[in-house]
């Protein structure tokens, strides 16, 4: 019963948090895939509940084959917004701008780093 409850609960949150400029009836449900390679729902669908910013990351929420809500970083499904830079690069980048950073963020630091002692 309080599973139930809720359940009702969660649906009737998002009845009346959409707005109210938005149609509130979809004409088909909106569905997302598992992409993330690792993840063992890879490549199954399910039926989108909600799409919201929780814990740092926008995340899918949806009910698993049990009825449990349940939640995954949008970026693992293709619900997500593709990146800009991976769209336009196409493949011609060996390196994302931010891991290029980074990486000359570590060679900074190792070439003013001192050098390893020597044993003796």
């Amino acid at each position: 019963m309080q599973h139930l409850l809720g359940h009702a609960v969660l649906i009737l949150n998002r009845l009346y948090s959409e707005s109210p400029t938005t149609p509130s009836h979809r004409a088909e449900p909106q569905v997302f895939t598992v992409t993330h390679p690792f993840h063992p729902w890879r490549g199954r669908q399910f039926e989108l509940f909600n799409y919201r910013h929780n814990w740092g990351e926008y995340r899918v929420w949806f009910f698993d084959d049990g009825q449990r809500l349940r939640s995954l970083p949008a970026t693992w499904t293709d619900y997500a917004p593709g990146d800009p830079f991976v769209a336009v690069a196409d493949g011609r980048a060996a390196l994302h701008p931010d891991e290029l950073l980074r990486l000359a963020a570590l060679i900074g630091a190792l070439e003013t780093s001192p050098p390893p002692l020597e044993e003796g």
